[in-house]
């Protein structure tokens, strides 16, 4: 199963653009929100999660992604129910995927240690261990990382393409870009 975790203060586009691109390729995602079901992002767009934190409970997660924006980050970054999830789905190889300032989130717990990453502008030094990349979406093993808010579709289509294959991920952006 494919979580994203939402906290108050996310960016809307970082998570709302990877979510929709998911879903319209067939993969279910459960939006999990931190402290309730109706989180609020960081521009006053009011987003109903699929279930509040505390129904979390997967054991063997296929791939959680955290989208960033401020307080959002910070919010994941102290999430207990978070943190159990990433260490779960590190241990159990899940792909573990941050866009923005939430690499962050992930290089504070060492889980970017000997990996290629990169975060928004200002957050490099809370990468620990990684190398930071020039590229705007990078996959390094079963870590994707994107720089911000204008790559959310990149992002996004990195995500599709791990779970679904390049090929599907090529024909939906060819869907959504009228290529």
């Amino acid at each position: 199963m494919v979580y994203m975790f939402l906290a108050n203060g996310f960016e809307e586009i970082e998570a709302l653009c990877p979510l929709d691109l998911l879903r319209r390729a067939g993969v279910e995602v459960t939006t999990v929100g931190i402290g309730g079901d109706s989180i609020r992002g960081s521009h006053g767009i009011t987003v109903q999660a699929d279930i509040p934190d505390t129904l979390y409970s997967d054991s063997a997660p296929d791939m959680l992604i955290l989208p960033g924006g401020m307080p959002g980050s910070k919010n994941l970054d102290e999430s207990r129910i978070v943190d159990a999830a990433l260490r779960v789905g590190a241990k159990r190889g899940a792909y573990l995927a941050a866009i923005c300032a939430a690499p962050m989130v992930l290089g504070r717990r060492g889980l970017l240690e000997g990996k290629e990453a990169i975060c928004y502008p200002g957050f490099e030094g809370e990468l620990k261990g990684a190398t930071i990349s020039e590229k705007r979406v990078v996959r390094d093993g079963n870590i994707i990382t994107g720089a911000g808010m204008g790559v959310a579709l990149e992002f996004g289509l990195a995500l599709v393409s791990v779970l679904k294959g390049e090929d599907a991920a090529r024909k939906l952006r060819a869907a959504v870009l009228a290529d």
